[in-house]
């Protein structure tokens, strides 16, 4: 099978790892030839596609392909897709993201692509956005969804919350959750020691970690306000932040106003492959974004044994169930947030008991080739309908 895959950037993010390990697991383990299509990975997330991480497979840049809406060159980026599907000769385009959905979507249509998928990681309106933004994000993903022939979401909720805006029917939608190579996960706790040496971490410290962009909607404001509460009754609770991004110095300032710089280690940008000595140094994962389809930081701390805290949103309460594999409270609620992390920090047994249920949870649903197998085998299904066949 030749398979197109067309995502705006390949920066270090989550739909980004889980294209890439799609890419690379159909060439490895079906045979196919497929061709990964992407714009500038430009920005302080960092670029995935660096130190040899896409292996042999056949990528091509189209410059033009931005996040950034601009009409001229959105015109020109829409051209160099088709002039690569023409090229290429896909039995299947794959589209991700919302700028490289919409253009890939178009492209792949009006060049007769037999079958056209787009993955929704997360959907581009959400209740954050002004009224007129989520109407246009709205309008252009119907339009878009007119131009593709079935969707694969990340978690239930993308489905429910792209069928309640009329996107697309139910039937055109298929969950299949986003994978990873867990190994490096279940054997997080290994690295603790060593890690938490290397950050000059106490033993007796209770570590409560969150990966993630230091971005908007993020709620790591929100986080630094339940930990001033919390290390007031708990001294030896320490938050370590993974990641970076534009508001570092608006965070950093926050924790000095409040005078919590003991407690609190931003360690910055790290490569994936790190993520799991990060997790083995931690007790608990808090993650308090406002939007995400599924973060796959939270399936990443269960497989590494970690309780996990979570605002209630989308796909979350999917693999946080709350009492079994951590806890999930409502959206910007400090009180119920302190609580959470107050709680786990008292309590080492149900930390291991929560845990151990999120690992049992996630092993099979998470592993990328058991993602890799149920796209593969959606392909297969869709292009053997009789209208594929004939289109193709």
């Amino acid at each position: 099978m030749r398979v197109a895959h067309i995502i705006t950037r390949m920066i270090i993010g989550g739909a980004q790892e889980n294209t890439l390990l799609n890419c690379l697991d159909l060439v490895e383990q079906y045979g196919d030839q497929v061709q990964l299509i992407t714009g500038p990975s430009d920005g302080p997330e960092g670029a995935l596609l660096e130190q040899g991480r896409a292996g042999g497979l056949d990528v091509l840049l189209v410059p033009q392909l931005q996040r950034a809406i601009s009409p001229w060159r959105d015109l020109q980026a829409y051209r160099q897709l088709r002039k690569a599907l023409r090229s290429f000769q896909p039995d299947v385009v794959h589209t991700h993201s919302a700028k490289g959905g919409w253009l890939g979507r178009l492209a792949a249509w009006h060049e007769r692509v037999p079958l056209i998928v787009h993955s929704v990681h997360g959907a581009p309106f959400h209740e954050y956005q002004s009224a007129a933004a989520r109407r246009f994000f709205i309008a252009c993903e119907r339009w878009a969804a007119r131009r593709c022939h079935h969707f694969v979401c990340v978690a239930d909720a993308m489905t429910t919350r792209m069928v309640s805006a009329k996107v697309a029917p139910q039937e055109r939608f298929t969950t299949i959750y986003s994978g990873m190579r867990i190994e490096p996960f279940l054997e997080a706790s290994t690295f603790r020691a060593a890690t938490r040496q290397r950050l000059q971490i106490p033993e007796e410290a209770v570590v409560v970690g969150k990966i993630a962009r230091l971005f908007h909607l993020k709620g790591h404001d929100e986080l630094i306000e339940a930990a001033r509460n919390a290390i007031a009754s708990h001294p030896q609770l320490i938050f370590l932040l993974v990641g970076d991004g534009l508001l570092r110095p608006q965070l950093e300032s926050l924790v000095r106003q409040h005078g919590l710089e003991r407690h609190f280690m931003f360690v910055g940008l790290v490569p994936p492959e790190q993520i799991p000595s990060y997790l083995g140094a931690m007790d608990m994962l808090v993650h308090t974004s406002l939007r995400e389809g599924l973060a796959r930081t939270l399936p990443q701390a269960l497989l590494a044994g970690l309780p996990a805290i979570s605002y209630d949103i989308d796909g979350a309460r999917e693999v946080v169930l709350d009492g079994q594999t951590g806890r999930l409270i409502p959206p910007r609620d400090v009180q119920r947030l302190t609580e959470a992390i107050t709680q786990l920090a008292e309590q080492p047994s149900l930390r291991q008991t929560l845990g151990k249920a999120g690992q049992q949870l996630c092993q099979e649903r998470f592993c990328h080739r058991h993602m890799t197998d149920r796209i593969r085998q959606l392909y297969t299904e869709l292009l053997s309908t009789d209208g594929f066949s004939s289109r193709r």
